[in-house]
């Protein structure tokens, strides 16, 4: 499985371990950055080459972090056909997976150990979308909405 990761200097010690972590498990990994420690760099810079690289990549999935992983999610969210969740247990990042066909997880690196970063990156990448067809209505919702701006409907009473 192809998985891009991207972050910033707070989740820089993590980014690494991951990126050893997945490559060991047989999975082909692409590190976005940030390759050096600086603690004035911007998390922007690597996590939206991240994300777009799995946008450009079908059936790839992508891992941002950062200090709490708020930025990292909002930011992998604004590529376009992307959906981050923010996790910060493994029930979390199996539902991401699970209910909201998400590609990419989001993990703080000040909130998590990395026993549990590896875990919940296990969990995600392992997790298939069920294809429930709610999830799929409501995941095809939002993306109308991202594409058109154009609000659903309300339920008719």
């Amino acid at each position: 499985m192809r998985v891009h990761l991207g972050g910033d200097h707070a989740a820089h010690d993590l980014l690494l371990d991951l990126v050893a972590f997945l490559q060991e498990q047989g999975h082909e990994v692409t590190n976005h950055g940030p390759h050096e420690y600086d603690a004035l760099d911007d998390y922007p810079v690597f996590v939206l080459r991240a994300a777009e690289a799995v946008a450009a990549d079908p059936g790839s999935f992508g891992v941002v972090l950062g200090g709490s992983g708020n930025g990292e999610q909002m930011a992998a969210n604004k590529v376009t056909g992307i959906r981050a969740a923010l996790c910060y247990n493994d029930e979390l990042a199996s539902l991401a997976r699970e209910h909201n066909d998400a590609q990419v997880i989001s993990i703080g690196a000040r909130m998590n150990t990395v026993e549990q970063a590896r875990s919940m990156v296990q969990t995600f990448l392992s997790t298939p979308f069920s294809g429930d067809p709610r999830h799929v209505r409501r995941i095809t919702m939002v993306a109308h909405y991202d594409e058109s701006g154009t609000l659903p409907p309300l339920p008719s009473a």
